[in-house]
């Protein structure tokens, strides 16, 4: 199969504090991935060092075959953060517009959104079930449908990958259910591969095809019956030798 997203040798520091020791991943077309692992392995760094926000201290990271510093087709790639990274209460503008903003380098600097940019920004809407919203505003909105929102501002590209960093953290349980379903459908229905950052391994086992675990800086694929040993914490991860850290290859 295709490879999307290469990982290899992988390490990354703050300021000499190692987070990512000697990470080796590869994702292909189609699967959808979770990426789990307690809070600060460094889960959320990995996507940005994919994302092209931070860059490696040693190894490589490839996107589409490419690095992400010099990656030039970003519309291919759809986004959703945190939902505190990107708070929307009291956000004064329509959930339309919201969405519409992501095809800024398709409408252009000063210009007026043509027909298609309409139209695409409706279909993405429909895609997630908010189009019925599309004129509210979006800080009046409830959690999770906020969230709708920034998958479809995410969708509007009609993207290749899509990248997501905890997308149901401080939503209730039926609506983690009923978004879990809607990005199942998307990867099997539209074909678009998904690495999602969670820490509710349990629920994303329902729908995901491969998960990971990141702890200590390196990372093991988990296959299903590792995933119930997840939830206990009895798996293993490789032991890295500290002395390798500073091996003078940066």
């Amino acid at each position: 199969m295709k490879e999307i997203i290469k990982v290899s040798n992988l390490k990354f520091h703050y300021d000499g504090q190692y987070i990512l020791r000697g990470i080796d991943l590869s994702i292909n077309a189609g699967d959808f991935v979770a990426l789990v692992g307690s809070n600060g392995a460094g889960k959320s760094t990995l996507l940005k060092l994919i994302l092209g926000e931070l860059s490696p201290k040693a190894g490589l990271v490839r996107i589409m075959g490419t690095d992400p510093r010099e990656f030039d087709k970003w519309y291919r790639v759809g986004y959703v953060p945190q939902m505190g990274s990107q708070p929307l209460s009291g956000f004064p503008a329509s959930v339309e517009e919201v969405v519409m903003a992501n095809l800024f380098s398709r409408i252009g600097l000063l210009r007026f959104p043509k027909r298609e940019h309409k139209e695409r920004t409706k279909e993405a809407l429909r895609l997630v079930g908010m189009l019925e919203h599309s004129r509210e505003l979006v800080g009046n909105l409830s959690g999770g449908q906020q969230q709708r929102v920034l998958l479809a501002r995410a969708l509007v590209n009609d993207p290749d990958i899509l990248l997501l960093d905890e997308p149901t953290t401080g939503v209730d349980e039926e609506t983690a259910d009923s978004f879990y379903k809607l990005i199942k459908k998307l990867n099997e229905d539209s074909k678009i591969t998904i690495l999602m950052v969670t820490h509710d391994i349990d629920r994303a086992s329902k729908y995901i095809s491969r998960a990971f675990c990141l702890e200590k800086g390196t990372v093991v694929e988990l296959t299903k019956d590792e995933i119930k040993k997840e939830l206990d914490h009895k798996h293993k991860h490789p032991e890295i030798d500290e002395g390798d850290e500073n091996s003078g290859d940066f």
